[in-house]
């Protein structure tokens, strides 16, 4: 039986139905296993209902992911994203396509620049550079229909590969909702709020390069009276 990386599980009692999406997003693995969208697709329109979508993964490919973000927007019943875990790179694309999109207290979002590999000279690397715009573009997207942020501001978030804890994500407009506990008891009123926390990979690098490198001492400049001193001094 070949290993596929989402599963259906018929939600008897609820109705509808649950896909559990968890582990790498892509068309094929390492191990010949084939997981491609259409393989989603057929399994997606063989019922119909509201569904609920769990999703822990840290991503792969981009493409499969905005076809499996498509499929989910153009579907009829209502979609609800629950973020288990992790949805990071192409797995928050797809998070994005939720009606609702709910994360646990303990689930991370991130977002970044799509990445891929080329080989060959300038003129290739000038493709690839293009390519890679033209997807980031793409990207930009799906994040700017759910969270209604400039597309500036979705940009730098990027650029800066950008990790969300829950507050943070709802904060930003990422998600919707906070999963609460199987008792459903809320937090008290009372209770301080929490900050939601965002931090970046190049945010991180930056203070660790300020610790481990040397700061060189200011140069402090020299009075204009004093240059003119020695100026005249020199004169003489």
């Amino acid at each position: 039986m070949k290993r596929k990386f989402w599963n259906w599980v018929k939600n008897e009692d609820k109705g509808g139905r649950t896909l559990y999406l968890d582990g790498e997003i892509s068309d094929e693995t390492w191990y010949g296993d084939e997981v491609t969208p259409e393989l989603f697709r057929r399994e997606l329109v063989s019922g119909n209902g509201d569904i609920t979508v769990w999703i822990n993964s840290s991503g792969g490919d981009v493409f499969a992911a905005a076809q499996i973000y498509n499929m989910l927007m153009d579907y009829k019943g209502n979609v609800t994203v629950k973020v288990d875990a992790l949805a990071a790179s192409a797995a928050s694309v797809i998070a994005m396509a939720g009606t609702t999109v709910q994360m646990s207290p303990v689930a991370m979002m991130m977002i970044h620049n799509p990445m891929t590999v080329a080989i060959g000279d300038s003129e290739e690397m000038k493709k690839a550079g293009a390519m890679l715009d033209e997807v980031k573009e793409s990207i930009m997207n799906a994040y700017e229909i759910k969270t209604g942020l400039n597309r500036t501001k979705v940009s730098h978030l990027m650029d800066a590969e950008s990790w969300f804890n829950a507050r943070k994500a709802v904060e930003l407009g990422f998600a919707d909702e906070i999963l609460e506990n199987k008792s459903g008891n809320r937090e008290k009123e009372n209770r301080l709020e929490l900050e939601g926390l965002m931090f970046s990979r190049a945010a991180v690098a930056n203070s660790l390069l300020d610790k481990l490198i040397p700061k060189k001492p200011e140069k402090k400049g020299i009075p204009a009276e004093q240059l003119e001193k020695r100026l005249n001094l020199l004169s003489h």
